[in-house]
């Protein structure tokens, strides 16, 4: 008989204080990954956010991180490589970059250091981020970027914030292609309009726009953190493995 445990599997998802990163993490949990997850300013919201993973019976720990700090980046792969080592681990098997931001403007009134801050965040810092952590990337695992449906259709004031996105959408085919000799796969999930406090939490809160998505949506309704929670979850699942390079939308069929 073969006693030697199964290694726990364990997660990394950036931005998992709330919203989608929440779902996210917590999907996970109840798949039996140790999760390890970031905030910025939501120290409180992440720390409920630890309390429930928890409750799912397996292990969790919560870090700073600031992605406009690209600087900084180095200084968080010591404290998750520290992290690791309090777990008796040493590889991370599930990164998803979720961590983001919005700064909506219109066409005529973009500036550059907004142009510079959108950057960093969704486009500089997961590449660098990814980089300094792929030394603690389990050989077979797996790496989600979370985009964002605004690649494939429009929407007033987010040209920036798209084009960013987009970025990222290649760079997670390129990365597929460096990291698939590790037999580690690499792909995007392309939200689409969400209940999340993202846009000023317009989609949650305001009914007109609400109404607007889900006449616009082949389900009828706007999307919910646990819809995305569920397919990131579904595609980190061992049983997908063979799926890598994509860009996979989870838009309910938003503007269709």
């Amino acid at each position: 008989m073969n006693n030697v445990p199964t290694p726990r599997t364990i997660a990394l998802v950036t931005g998992g204080s709330r919203g989608i990163g929440r779902s996210i993490a917590l999907h996970l949990a109840r798949q039996g990954s140790d999760v390890m997850i970031t905030y910025q300013h939501q120290q409180v919201q992440a720390a409920e956010t630890l309390r429930q993973i928890e409750a799912c019976g397996v292990r969790a720990a919560m870090l700073p991180l600031d992605l406009d700090a690209t600087g900084s980046l180095e200084t968080f792969a010591a404290a998750v490589r520290a992290q690791l080592q309090r777990w008796d681990a040493s590889h991370v098997h599930q990164l998803v970059n979720n961590a983001g931001l919005h700064a909506p403007s219109a066409f005529g009134e973009i500036r550059g250091d907004d142009i510079d801050l959108l950057y960093r965040v969704h486009f500089k810092a997961p590449l660098l981020l990814t980089q300094l952590l792929a030394p603690q990337l389990a050989d077979g695992g797996a790496i989600i970027n979370i985009s964002t449906s605004l690649t494939r259709h429009v929407a007033a004031g987010s040209l920036a914030y798209a084009a960013m996105k987009s970025a990222l959408e290649t760079a997670t085919r390129y990365l597929a292609l460096e990291l698939g000799p590790r037999g580690i796969a690499v792909n995007s999930v392309a939200p689409g309009a969400t209940e999340t406090d993202f846009f000023g939490g317009a989609v949650r809160d305001d009914a007109a726009v609400n109404q607007y998505v889900a006449q616009h949506t082949a389900m009828g309704r706007t999307g919910r953190p646990d819809d995305i929670g569920m397919a990131v979850a579904h595609l980190l699942a061992g049983s997908n493995h063979w799926i890598t390079g994509q860009r996979i939308e989870a838009s309910g069929g938003m503007l269709l």
